[in-house]
């Protein structure tokens, strides 16, 4: 079964934050987290790509990049988009259907938009979708904190069937190039 590693919105000024924003939760875990699956995805010859939001740091500079704390393979393939879905106005879609990509793991930021967005996205274009658990963050909300937002899509978003596919949460320890949707269908 074919793979990809998405890897959405992990850029600089989103991660540490700027003047206006503070950085999203636990940040240094969530680099580690990225780049022990980045690793993972190399030993087992699964393509990675990142997307970048053109509303990070106006789209330019330091702030806009990925973050580089992360280890990107120089093979990946990067994505800009200009919203909350990776898969709009992107070649993204085209891109893992011209690789026969059927399993998507997805990380990054933030978890109630994009990553949610995605992992969504994902399962109704036809593809199962492993969400890493411990592998995407967010900011506090007015109403939750971002631990609580991170627990809160865990949960809602493991099992998510949308008929054909659907996603299932894991962690950064598990063999996430393992698929194992099948076991449940």
């Amino acid at each position: 079964m074919k793979q990809a590693l998405l890897i959405i919105d992990a850029q600089q000024e989103l991660i540490d934050g700027n003047l206006e924003e503070s950085a999203v939760y636990n940040k240094g875990k969530l680099i580690e987290n990225i780049n022990l699956v980045i690793e993972k995805a190399k030993k087992e010859f699964v393509p990675v790509v990142f997307v970048r939001d053109l509303d990070v740091a106006g789209g330019q500079g330091k702030g806009f990049e990925i973050h580089d704390g992360i280890h990107v393979p120089e093979e990946s393939k990067v994505f800009d988009k200009l919203a909350t879905n990776a898969f709009h106005g992107t070649d993204l879609l085209q891109y893992f259907n011209s690789l026969d990509v059927q399993h998507v793991v997805i990380m990054g930021c933030s978890t109630q938009f994009c990553i949610d967005t995605a992992v969504r996205t994902a399962t109704v274009s036809g593809f199962d979708v492993t969400l890493v658990g411990d592998g995407h963050s967010t900011k506090d909300s007015q109403v939750l904190s971002a631990e609580q937002i991170i627990n809160h899509h865990n949960r809602t978003l493991h099992g998510l069937d949308n008929v054909e596919h659907f996603s299932l949460v894991r962690n950064t320890e598990d063999d996430l190039f393992n698929q194992i949707h099948d076991s449940y269908r």
